[in-house]
């Protein structure tokens, strides 16, 4: 992360800075002066470069304003990577969660700041072809040691309700097209009827991540692993395929959705096919896995409906990126994609 990654901070998420460095002074213990900088990214939790004694931190809070229920948990955040240090899952160190909103007016939470690579395009054209599998590569063996994380013996039997994932989950995101939708969307209306009487049988649970994605990992400066899973606030206990199938929505959209791979020579660039992407994550897993296309399709009507809500808060003001609009126009691009591949399975 370099200056040019934040901003000073928008109008729409200002704070009592004053308040947070009186805060942070009593349970950090720094001493000099707090300088507070917005980061450019997320669509979701402002986020937060804080620097103090030499040494920087990140903070991230709830948006101000009328929430979603349940949404913007960074409760929720703070506990799933506290829990996780205690495992192999790469994850910042958490240092201070704050419920009061007396202080700085929204919960928040303060975590270290790693020193990495973020990638943004999954195409990765800063690295050379013969490093770009070796990235994907790392990034399905965080994916997978997450998914292997023993959630009950690190004190997250309660993070989730086991079982009947798909089912609940359906039924919770078409509950939240209907509270936040500005507008009609008729593929996510045919999918939220498509999804229930297809979803396969059989259950697994584990930690699932939400938004597992390139751009919400930091990989090490030099090495094709992952040092730290970022943006939990979608976290819960789910079904690892929800999580993998997510992680895959990339190879179905064309590089002006998101900078998808849709349409580009993936052998030629040196990145791995969705089916070699699946082959590595199962390696790393250590189980046999089938990505079917009712879980490409849910992936994708969750996010039509994610995104719904991220233009939802860019109208009222007080989305957490200034693309918001753009970002959250996008919903209605990716329902159809998830109706037609819905479609052609059927």
């Amino acid at each position: 992360m370099t200056q040019a990654d934040t901003i000073p901070t928008r109008e729409a998420h200002r704070f009592d800075e004053a308040a947070l460095e009186r805060h942070l002074r009593g349970v950090l213990g720094f001493r000099g002066p707090l300088a507070v900088r917005q980061l450019r990214g997320g669509q979701s939790n402002p986020t937060f470069l804080l620097a103090a004694d030499g040494r920087e931190m990140i903070l991230r809070k709830q948006p101000p304003g009328q929430l979603l229920p349940s949404a913007h948990a960074v409760d929720r955040e703070y506990r799933v990577m506290t829990a996780l240090a205690a495992t192999d899952v790469p994850v910042p160190r958490t240092l201070h969660f704050c419920p009061d909103r007396e202080v700085i007016g929204t919960p928040f939470y303060v975590m270290e700041r790693l020193e990495g690579r973020i990638f943004w395009n999954p195409a990765l054209p800063e690295l050379p072809p013969e490093e770009r599998r070796g990235v994907w590569f790392g990034m399905a063996d965080a994916l997978a040691r997450l998914h292997k994380a023993d959630w009950q013996a690190i004190g997250l039997g309660d993070f989730g309700r086991p079982g009947n994932y798909f089912g609940r989950q359906i039924a919770r995101w078409t509950r939240q097209w209907q509270e936040s939708k500005t507008h009609e969307n008729p593929a996510v209306d045919r999918l939220a009827e498509w999804l229930p009487p297809r979803v396969p049988p059989g259950d697994e649970v584990s930690i699932c991540h939400g938004d597992f994605r390139i751009d919400n990992l930091m990989f090490h400066p030099t090495e094709p692993r992952v040092i730290g899973i970022l943006d939990w606030e979608l976290a819960t206990l789910g079904h690892p395929l929800a999580d993998l199938a997510y992680n895959c929505i990339q190879y179905h959209t064309d590089p002006s959705v998101f900078r998808g791979l849709a349409g580009l020579d993936l052998a030629a660039l040196r990145v791995p096919t969705q089916d070699e992407y699946v082959a590595a994550y199962a390696g790393f897993a250590g189980r046999p896995v089938t990505l079917e296309p009712f879980h490409l399709a849910f992936a994708l009507f969750r996010l039509a409906v994610i995104l719904e809500g991220i233009l939802a808060r860019a109208k009222a003001g007080n989305a957490a990126s200034a693309d918001a609009f753009e970002v959250g126009g996008l919903g209605t691009v990716i329902a159809d994609i998830g109706w037609d591949i819905a479609r052609r399975a059927d």
